[in-house]
């Protein structure tokens, strides 16, 4: 799009999609939220010698920072409230890629 749009194009362009991208994502992250923990009571397995195993450990972590970042996504959405920490995206973008990297270690 950059190559062919002069800037002032591009801009209106990229802010048109922008506008779309705003409205549909926050609420398929929700639904991601709420399907993730549905399939986390349905994979968790028992508690052996009353103890966690590594797959349990890492996916109670896993399952608390999708938590987080759907309560967070929940109060911003659908209740207007800002988030009072971390404001930037850096911090909720690094918490995906934490959880992707965690389901890598998984199944090892």
């Amino acid at each position: 799009m950059n190559q062919t749009l002069n800037d002032e194009e591009h801009k209106k362009a990229r802010e048109a999609i922008m506008m779309h991208v705003r409205k549909v994502v926050p609420y398929a992250l929700m639904v991601a939220v709420a399907s993730g923990l549905y399939l986390i009571s349905q994979i968790f397995g028992e508690i052996e010698n009353g103890m966690l195993s590594y797959f349990q450990t890492l996916l109670l972590f896993k399952a608390f920072l999708g938590s987080w970042l759907g309560l967070r996504g929940i109060n911003q959405k659908l209740f207007k409230i800002n988030p009072w920490v971390f404001k930037s995206h850096f911090f909720p973008f690094s918490l995906v890629v934490v959880i992707i990297l965690l389901s890598q270690f998984m199944y090892l």
